[in-house]
């Protein structure tokens, strides 16, 4: 069973994008842990200061180790985080089956 976190980051007001810079910079070299199944940014269409980041990794290990990423303690710790008014995070365990993968080959 693989180990999901979400956090959403409320960016202070006139910092959206810097936050939005930072969460790009993070999100490449996050995608490539080798315990990273999924690291997706998503951006609020009602409040742009508000992001939503899915992350799954095959264990809680893979998702520590991420926290202790040199690129995580950069761009998220260092030039992100401090640019938030407000960081929610949850874990999560799936549960059910999970929802086949897409069909990509267009």
């Amino acid at each position: 069973m693989t180990y999901v976190v979400t956090a959403r980051w409320t960016a202070k007001p006139g910092n959206e994008e810097a936050v939005a810079e930072a969460i790009e910079k993070l999100a490449v070299p996050s995608r490539q842990e080798s315990g990273c199944v999924r690291y997706l940014a998503n951006r609020s269409l009602e409040d742009g200061r508000v992001f939503l980041l899915y992350e799954e990794y095959v264990d809680e290990e893979a998702f520590k180790a991420h926290a202790e990423s040199e690129h995580f303690k950069r761009f998220g710790l260092g030039e992100g985080i401090p640019l938030l008014e407000s960081r929610v995070r949850e874990a999560y365990e799936p549960f059910a089956i999970p929802a086949p993968e897409p069909d990509r080959r267009g």
